[in-house]
């Protein structure tokens, strides 16, 4: 009776390999899926998930509201310094705000992962994803079900991807819960980038 089941799992599993995309690269190994999963149901729990390629494409596309690096702030004014020298801006305010504070530490910023099915069918539907996360520095990685990604992500329906992040969009984590957050990304974002160096 145990063996019934358990052929029944592999033929579940082949099913999921054979319908995922040949662009799934990195794909995520069993014990990282189960990690990601538990991330995900995390981040679900505490509102911290852009689920859909409508919310992770807007999100990744507007970045983390209200930081930007210096190294960007910089440049912006120094060119526009060199550009526009007739609206009175010297050199001297480009330094200025070169050498202005920014927020540097872990709570000012909103590290992000974006986790997508391998086996969504048309695969133009997410295709543009990987691209936007690469340009915008967010590690992601893909599952082998859309099924349970949505599982995961507590909504019925499939979902083709989700952007985790560490702090709500809207009001904020106690403290605890937003340890555990950070102790679970880090985990699950340090094994992503282990297995895409090993990739490419």
């Amino acid at each position: 009776m145990g063996s019934d089941s358990e052929t029944e799992k592999s033929q579940k599993e082949r099913k999921k390999m054979a319908a995922l995309a040949p662009i799934a690269k990195p794909l995520a190994g069993k014990k990282l899926c189960k990690r990601t999963f538990k991330l995900v149901r995390r981040a679900s729990e505490s509102k911290c998930l852009k689920r859909g390629v409508k919310e992770v494409v807007k999100s990744i596309r507007r970045g983390n509201k209200g930081f930007v690096s210096s190294s960007f702030v910089y440049k912006c004014l120094f060119v526009s310094c060199l550009t526009f020298p007739f609206l009175g801006m010297d050199f001297g305010l480009c330094q200025w705000h070169k050498d202005r504070q920014l927020p540097t530490d872990d709570t000012a910023v909103n590290c992000r992962l974006c986790i997508i099915a391998g086996n969504i069918s048309p695969i133009d539907v997410i295709t543009h994803v990987p691209i936007l996360c690469e340009e915008a520095d967010i590690p992601y990685v893909y599952v082998p079900s859309k099924e349970d990604l949505a599982t995961a992500g507590a909504t019925k329906r499939p979902t083709c991807c989700v952007l985790v992040l560490t702090r709500p969009t809207k009001g904020e984590l106690g403290k605890e819960e937003q340890e555990k957050l950070k102790a679970e990304y880090d985990q699950v974002a340090t094994e992503v980038s282990e297995l895409a160096a090993s990739v490419i």
